[in-house]
Order: C-alpha cells, then structure tokens, then sequence
C-alpha cells in the first residue's frame, strides 16, 4: 500500500511540473514585441502578451506598478482602471475593447537597448538594515544593486531585467534589454482620490479628466489611512526620514529619536508629498512590487516613480486629496465606468483586418484625423520593506527639504488625449462613452 502511494505522489508530481514551468517560460524582448493579443484574457502566470500590455498601460498613465510579465493583482487593477476611463465595463479582464484601445500607446516599441554606464555603478551599498538606528548611520539610503537602479528608471521589476537578459552580467559596457516607458506625464493635477476598496490613486485635472491612475498601499486594518477631503501642503524630493518614537511607532528596542539619511530604499522612496491632515502624505517605498501585499501606518505608497511623476503636477495649497470611505470607489464618485454590458457590436479594426484579426504594432489603431499626433507626453528619451511612518520629521518634511522644493507648474490645458481620442474609431457604433471632460469635480 505505502509503495503504491509513493508511486502515486510521484506521478502527481511529475504531470504537475510542466503546467508550472510553462507559466514561467523564458521569452525575449522580441517575443514581447511580436506577442498579440488571442481575444483571450491574459494568460496565467507570465508571459510576453502580459508584459507588452503593461508596458502600454504604463504610457497611457494607467499604471501597472513594477512591469514584471506576470498577471497580477496590480495589473488586473490596471486594467480596471483603464476600463474606467474609458467607459467600459469594469471588470479586470482582458478584452478586444481594452486591447484596442491600448494600440493607441504602441506607436514605437515596447522594448529597447540599453548599455550600462559607469554612473550606473556609482554608489551602491551593499544592502540596506531593517533596523533604524543602523540605518540612521548609513550615509544615503542608496540602491544595492544596478539591477534595482535600472529597474526604477524602467518601471520594472529588477528580477524582470535578469529574466529578459539571461546569462548577462549587468556590469557596465553590457548592453541589455528593457522596457520602453514613456518620459513622465506633465499636466496639473487638481483633484486626487484614493480608493481603498481597490487599491488605487487617481488624479483628476480642472475639468474632471483623468490624467493619471496608480497602485498603492493605502492604510491597514490596524492603521488604516484618513477619511475625508485634505490638500497637499507640501512636497520634498529625496527628503531625510525622522524617526520619532513619541509621535509615530516603536521599531524594535529604538526608543530615541534617529534620522534615516535620504535615498530610494528610505522609509518613504524618493519623494514626500506631505497633506494638510498633520503626519500622513503620498510618498515613494523601497519595495516597488510589494504594494498590494504590504501595509502601511496609514500613509500612501506609490511606486518611487509613479510618486515622482505626481509631485511635479500637485501644487501647494491647490491640489485636494480625498480619501473615499470603505467600499466607495472611484467609479462611484466620477460617475464613470458605469456601463454593465460592452457592446455587442464587433470592435472596429482597420480597414482590410479581417474580423478575427487583431492590430498588431505595426498597425496601430487609426486616430481621428489630426489626433494621432498629440500624445500627451514628449518623445522618449530586495531590500526589507521598512515600517510606515508619517512624514520626515513626523508632521512635516526637514528643513534640508522645504516645502514646494518642486517648482510649481502654471496652469495648462490638458493636452489631446490619444485615448480619448481613440474612443471613437475603436468602439461600435451605438456605444456612447461618457465624455471624459465632463466627469463630475
């Protein structure tokens, strides 16, 4: 009986390993350049097609989070998120009408080369302590690794970079392949709202247009994030961290007040954006792809580029952060995303696609005339997750980093939208789409 068992275990095991090692089968940057979209959801595990969609949802300022090429629970609120916008309905799955849409974003490689610098290489550290007074004596909060500084300026997950260049020693001189990001958005962004119930932080500009939409860690069961309406009061770059046991939390036997020199793996990333509400802010973490499964002290985490981005559109005293009540989202309060069918229509291809076809990059989806041009955004150019605190100084950032150090953009209009402006070639006929600009303040 016990042989027979055996025999059983193993050949359970056996016929389940190829399922597993086909999730997470090797591809390059030119199978994502050449994956298509198969009228299917998005496959399990990672895959070429996952990673091509994040890369695309990241330039239309719907951000996936870390581009890893898995599906996650980040991208599938991406997704979601981009369903919103767009007026679909909302449901985290890959479709023809979200894939359509998005060919507006693949007007130039998701990939590119990159050669590795020798700045690149400059100042590291070896890695970074969870405790604060040992951190407290480091100069600079820096990266470990060139892997994480390169995976931050190309919005990937450091392993991603390792997994696309297989065998290549990330040293300078190597020339490797990664994602292609689009440079930051730019536009003024008056209205943020943070949605707890799915994770996300969206900011809206004068007219109630989406601009950009993020992942993050909002709060906790034990510390959860404020209620009601505030407005940034301030915003610091690269800020020091002061830990204050008094005012914030204990960590482990400090009892003293420590300040953690700044850097990327610092308590709060590489920006601060502090709120009217005394000790909380939108900031940055040191652990990118661990947004949905950490907790924070009750402030926000984005992302160190995504919370980069959002600095330079906020303005002091200008811009409102609202925190929506459990089970409130988004869509509840702009009105958007309430379709409950997508269209029974087929979705619009281009002239001379055959029906079961999809646009491939080579043939991106056609803009309205005169539409195609104005993007939005200019041409393109692990560490121990540290506990949450309030603000540098546990209300408001040091005095090396003042407030508004990021200079305050005038009031612009918002640029043409290539999405906006792909709505009416790609949905069918019949299909109204809520006007954006028309979304309630």
């Amino acid at each position: 009986m016990s042989h027979r068992l055996l025999l059983a275990l193993a050949f359970a095991l056996t016929s389940t390993a190829p399922a597993v090692a086909q999730d997470d089968r090797p591809f390059t940057a030119a199978d994502i350049e050449a994956a298509q979209y198969g009228l299917e959801d998005l496959p399990a595990g990672r895959s070429a097609l996952t990673a091509k969609v994040q890369i695309l949802l990241d330039r239309s300022g719907t951000s996936p989070g870390v581009i890893d090429g898995f599906k996650g629970g980040m991208s599938q609120s991406a997704i979601k998120a981009f369903e919103r916008r767009a007026g679909l309905p909302m449901d985290g799955v890959m479709d023809p009408h979200v894939w359509n849409l998005l060919q507006a974003y693949a007007e130039r490689p998701a990939t590119q080369g990159y050669t590795i610098t020798e700045e690149d290489a400059q100042g590291l550290v070896d890695s970074i302590p969870t405790d604060y007074a040992e951190k407290a004596q480091m100069e600079a909060m820096a990266h470990t690794s060139i892997a994480e500084r390169l995976g931050e300026r190309f919005h990937m997950d450091e392993k991603f970079i390792q997994f696309l260049n297989p065998g290549v020693a990330l040293v300078p001189g190597a020339t490797i392949q990664v994602m292609a990001p689009n440079p930051p958005m730019r536009g003024q962004v008056t209205r943020i709202i943070i949605d707890k119930h799915n994770r996300r932080v969206a900011g809206y500009d004068a007219r109630g247009q989406m601009v950009v939409d993020y992942p993050a860690t909002i709060g906790s069961s034990a510390t959860p994030s404020p209620e009601g309406t505030h407005n940034v009061r301030s915003v610091a770059v690269n800020p020091n961290y002061t830990y204050n046991p008094d005012v914030n939390f204990k960590q482990g036997d400090n009892d003293r007040k420590l300040v953690v020199p700044p850097g990327p793996n610092g308590p709060v990333g590489t920006v601060w954006i502090g709120l009217t509400k005394p000790t909380y802010g939108i900031h940055g973490t040191p652990t990118p792809s661990q947004l949905f499964s950490n907790q924070s002290m009750g402030c926000v985490r984005l992302t160190n580029w995504d919370a980069e981005e959002l600095a330079k559109m906020v303005s002091i005293g200008g811009t409102t952060v609202e925190f929506l009540q459990p089970g409130v989202t988004i869509a509840d309060v702009t009105g958007s995303g309430a379709a409950t069918a997508t269209p029974v229509a087929p979705i619009a291809l281009p002239e001379g696609t055959a029906p079961t076809e999809v646009p491939t990059t080579e043939q991106p989806l056609a803009l309205p005339e005169q539409a195609g041009a104005a993007t939005g955004v200019a041409p393109e150019p692990s560490a121990q997750p540290a506990p949450e605190a309030s603000a540098p100084d546990g209300s408001a950032p040091e005095a090396s980093t003042p407030d508004a150090l990021i200079p305050q953009a005038a009031p612009v209009e918002s640029p043409a939208d290539p999405l906006s402006d792909a709505l009416t070639g790609a949905l069918p006929e019949g299909f109204v789409v809520p006007p954006l600009q028309d979304a309630q303040p």
